[in-house]
């Protein structure tokens, strides 16, 4: 496996990323990895080597860049989770558009990557985000996945549920049963607007699991089988999207 950490430019900067791929066998399909709110860190890292293990190109960039280059989250307390939390609500859907633009562009120009061929993965605060992606380049987006993905339903002009007309990909959502971020009301909404809009899709609802729930350092969160389920899916999806027959 190659490894890098490089900074990808953007319209905002340079946005410090992680890009892991085979060794061989390439130019490889691309998935763009959208990080959780807890920061880019090494749990990320080894989840998008074990995506690159399967034959992606996975970029993993830091959508923190703006205001710092470093941010992990080291403690689930109100206070250490409040400087996370004014991070995450520093991002918008329009921002995060910006930087796919730069990532696209940045693959674009890597041998090693077959940029003609990409998928997107977001999880919990990057739900919205990958559903952003797809609406605002629907021609090179190929398939996305939300994993408990957290604000899919908003009162605003982009919430996801309103970007469904403009999203033509496979598209696939996990639900975890416990969600403060994603309750069933909401899930309903987003799953009424997907088919109203005839977006490829499917919604998924991981019984017994919470918010987090894939993340193997969430104690008295993580879900292993359901984990294994959305690795499952995850694999399958890109393996039918990206994958050239």
């Amino acid at each position: 496996m190659i490894e890098k950490h490089l900074d990808i430019p953007t319209a905002d900067g340079a946005m410090n990323s992680f890009v892991v791929h085979p060794e061989e066998g390439g130019p490889h399909p691309v998935v763009l990895f959208y990080m959780d709110a807890p920061g880019k860190r090494e749990e990320l890292h080894d989840m998008a080597r074990r995506l690159a293990s399967v034959g992606y190109y996975v970029v993993l960039p830091n959508l923190y860049y703006r205001r710092t280059r470093e941010f992990e989250l080291k403690e689930r307390t109100p206070e250490a989770m409040k400087p996370m939390f004014e991070l995450m609500d520093s991002l918008s859907n329009a921002m995060t558009v910006r930087d796919t633009d730069g990532l696209l562009e940045f693959v674009d120009a890597q041998p090693e990557a077959d940029a003609k061929r990409v998928g997107a993965v977001g999880y919990c605060m990057s739900g919205p985000f990958v559903f952003a992606a797809a609406a605002a380049f629907p021609e090179r987006i190929a398939a996305i996945a939300s994993i408990h993905g957290a604000r899919m339903v908003t009162e605003r002009d982009d919430s996801p549920h309103r970007m469904a007309p403009r999203i033509r990909c496979e598209t696939y959502v996990a639900c975890a049963e416990t969600d403060i971020w994603a309750p069933p009301e909401a899930i309903a909404t987003l799953q009424s607007a997907l088919e109203a809009a005839g977006t490829p899709h499917r919604i998924e609802w991981y019984p017994g699991a919470q918010h987090g729930f894939v993340f193997p350092k969430r104690a008295g969160i993580y879900h292993q089988p359901s984990a294994e389920r959305h690795w499952e899916r995850l694999f399958a999806l890109f393996r039918r999207t990206l994958r050239r027959s």
